[in-house]
């Protein structure tokens, strides 16, 4: 065939990965070439070139005739050629992923800031059972606290997979309790009472100076 001498060898592109296998090396493709896909198309894989330059070249022969549709250095195994514009754009994280309100209360809780919508995607994802009566507690809590503080505990709550009922004010009650940077608190185990250690090294020589 005048096709296998000018072109090479057919190569079957995976309707999933837009790889082909060509003499024990891996070549990617473009999944998209001129608006049509060349997922599970047949392509033609040759060589060009001889030693350091030889370089493998893939075409495709469509409507208009046969295009080249890549070109790589050669591959060994275990070390595929590929290029990243060949593939296919990954699906949006869910940090990406934006959420519609679909009523005035969905739209209020959103309105929260990230922590809210991050919680709404990461609750819905998880299953989490009767959600709309934790977001109406969500609004009660930011109505009766900082606004800022609830939106920061809706964030903690998502990253860390705690969407029980009361989760969300154990968060804050926790947040609220703990000391802040540089902050002191005293306890049943802690005092805040000065210590006597100093007092017991009165009379004593600390370099060559005595403790007065």
């Amino acid at each position: 065939m005048p096709h296998t001498i000018a072109f090479g060898t057919t190569r079957v592109v995976p309707a999933n990965t837009p790889m082909v296998t060509f003499e024990s090396g891996q070549y990617s493709v473009p999944h998209v070439h001129d608006g049509q896909s060349l997922l599970g198309a047949t392509v033609w894989v040759r060589t060009h070139g001889i030693g350091a330059d030889e370089q493998v070249v893939i075409v495709h022969v469509g409507q208009d005739g046969p295009v080249e549709v890549a070109r790589h250095a050669r591959a060994t195994p275990g070390t595929p050629k590929i290029n990243d514009d060949h593939f296919p754009p990954q699906p949006a994280g869910p940090l990406d992923r934006q959420p519609r309100a679909k009523n005035p209360a969905e739209a209020e809780f959103l309105d929260l800031g990230e922590g809210a919508r991050l919680w709404l995607l990461e609750a819905a994802a998880a299953g989490t059972p009767r959600m709309r009566v934790k977001m109406a507690e969500a609004l009660s809590l930011a109505k009766l606290f900082d606004p800022v503080e609830v939106d920061w505990a809706l964030g903690h709550a998502a990253v860390h997979g705690r969407f029980a009922e009361a989760d969300l004010s154990s968060i804050l009650d926790h947040h609220a309790r703990a000391p802040k940077a540089g902050e002191h608190r005293a306890s049943e185990d802690r005092s805040l009472t000065q210590g006597t250690s100093a007092w017991a090294r009165l009379g004593q020589r600390d370099g060559d100076e005595v403790v007065r």
